[in-house]
């Protein structure tokens, strides 16, 4: 999340792929000039730890001045449970 500019899908994009992760669903908006993506991922093949993961996906996020995060699909599906 954050300001809109070019490339923000093509970094993390990037990112995943070298780390063999796949990218199972994506979605993006853009709210006025704030950019928006949550993807869902597969991390089986993913070539490094999951805090690896994290802290590279936050730094590639950092350099192109936006918010990148990560978190487990079990952590998320208990935050999210109604």
């Amino acid at each position: 999340m954050g300001k809109d500019k070019t490339g923000i899908i093509a970094k993390v994009s990037g990112l995943l792929y070298e780390h063999n992760v796949n990218i199972v669903d994506i979605s993006q908006t853009i709210m006025g000039d704030i950019f928006v993506m949550t993807a869902m991922v597969d991390t089986k093949e993913c070539d490094i730890r999951f805090d690896e993961l994290k802290n590279a996906l936050a730094e590639v996020g950092k350099s192109i001045g936006v918010q990148v995060s990560i978190q487990n699909e079990d952590l998320f599906n208990s935050m999210h449970r109604i």
